[in-house]
């Protein structure tokens, strides 16, 4: 069928690098230039997909919109695969955070206001993989330039972790969370430790690990924070706080860089500095850093990209490091980069066949 290229001057440069980025990968591939990874993603069987669950991906946009799809509905891909569109968002809009929860579970929402709103899991109506979704922060009473800073599950036991991008970080009980939470809750002064960036779930005994942008990171132990908070990293000027994660000395964490590339860091390797407020040091070669999360094990990776693209795949492909490296290709890009990554524990897998 013949059909003529339309002139794309007219849309956003982002769209018209994207679309330029594709007919130049189909000018290869009807050339036969195929690319040993390229070849070796395109061979390779997809994973059989897991048991229903009702454990749900929940995507929210930079403007508060989100969706939850129920995970087993996301197939797996290899490493360095393309992924699949999902959250759909509007042209001043991108997707911003990601998490995993039950649909029986609440949601706390963070915002750069360091305050606390508490929703239910369920008020978010099931969704297909690719859809727009609905706003989530539409019936909470947010201020003026108010937005969504980080985003977790609630638990019933352990702390929040909140570190701000200005490195500082403050510990709060469970029970400051819980049903009888007040809508808005403040957090901390933001005026003095700076506005949210991330948080995380603590057990109270373990190590805190921050990542900066530049791909730097310090680990010390969460005892040593201060009750009221106080600076966990020391930044350079041009450096910014971006991830927490709670670990141990056999754990590991992936670290994902806004290029795809990504390594799994042994703490093994990683030793804890005795107290929170060094400068920390680099665990990662990357021009910017997107994510940390701490593995639990037989884990599989969520990513999603400025595009609303998401790829799932199996931790285990990814190389495991106790040294510095620049990492492995975890998601192909084209005129995009990546935003946000989440681990999520898979029990019931169904097994590959023989």
């Amino acid at each position: 069928m013949d059909i003529e290229r339309p002139a794309l001057n007219q849309l956003d440069p982002t769209v018209r690098a994207y679309i330029e980025a594709l007919e130049a990968e189909l000018d290869r591939l009807r050339q036969g230039e195929v690319t040993a990874d390229a070849r070796e993603t395109a061979e390779a069987p997809l994973e059989p997909d897991e048991p229903p669950t009702t454990c749900n991906l929940i995507t929210i946009s930079a403007l508060g919109f989100a969706k939850r799809t129920p995970r087993h509905l996301y197939s797996h891909q290899r490493r360095g695969g393309m992924g699949i569109f999902d959250l759909e968002v509007s042209g001043d809009d991108r997707p911003a955070l990601l998490t995993i929860a039950d649909e029986s579970q609440n949601l706390i929402l963070i915002t750069n206001l360091a305050r606390a709103f508490r929703v239910r899991v369920s008020d978010l109506p099931e969704s297909p993989v690719r859809s727009r979704g609905q706003s989530l922060t539409a019936p909470l009473p947010l201020q003026r330039d108010e937005r969504l800073s980080a985003v977790l599950p609630d638990r019933d036991n352990g702390y929040v972790a909140v570190l701000s991008w200005r490195g500082y970080v403050r510990c709060l009980r469970y029970n400051l969370f819980g049903e009888h939470m007040n809508p808005g809750a403040t957090l901390y002064d933001v005026k003095e430790f700076g506005a949210p960036i991330a948080a995380c779930w603590t057990p109270g005994d373990a190590d805190l690990f921050i990542a900066t942008w530049q791909g730097n990171a310090i680990r010390f132990s969460e005892r040593q924070v201060p009750v009221r908070g106080g600076l966990g990293i020391r930044l350079d000027a041009e450096d910014s706080a971006i991830a927490i994660a709670v670990v141990r000395q056999d754990s590991s964490v992936f670290l994902l860089g806004s290029d795809g590339k990504a390594t799994i860091r042994l703490m093994s390797g990683f030793n804890p500095n005795k107290s929170p407020g060094g400068g920390g040091k680099q665990a990662m070669k990357t021009d910017r850093l997107v994510g940390a999360v701490t593995l639990g094990g037989d884990d599989d990776i969520f990513i999603i990209s400025r595009l609303g693209k998401v790829i799932r795949f199996r931790s285990a492909e990814v190389p495991a490091k106790e040294g510095v490296v620049q990492g492995v290709n975890c998601m192909a890009l084209r005129a995009d980069d990546t935003m946000a990554v989440i681990n999520s524990p898979v029990v019931n897998r169904i097994a590959n066949p023989a």
